[in-house]
């Protein structure tokens, strides 16, 4: 698989280690009434979706960055791949 790094190009997967689901760059917010309910759910549970799904991606064999890419499960086909760093800060995020 092959994942077009929005800085360096076209990268081989191995170059990068799977880090998870990309709603974790959303944590619930500590002072909120149901806070502890918030962050367990933050913390365990994951979609496991067959189709489309939002990932974190870590460039450990490269320059260390962290990708958000959006990848369907069944297919391995990429749709979209952008610096976490951006999307964090809202401006990468499509909603």
């Amino acid at each position: 698989m092959i994942i077009n790094h929005p800085i360096l190009g076209p990268r081989d997967s191995a170059e990068f280690t799977y880090m998870g689901d990309a709603a974790l760059l959303d944590r619930p917010d500590w002072q909120a009434k149901d806070a502890l309910l918030q962050f367990i759910d933050y913390g365990y549970l994951r979609d496991n979706p067959a189709g489309p799904h939002t990932e974190l991606w870590y460039h450990e064999q490269g320059d260390q960055s962290f990708l958000v890419i959006t990848r369907d499960t069944t297919t391995h086909e990429i749709s979209s791949v952008k610096l976490a760093s951006d999307v964090a800060r809202g401006r990468g995020r499509s909603k």
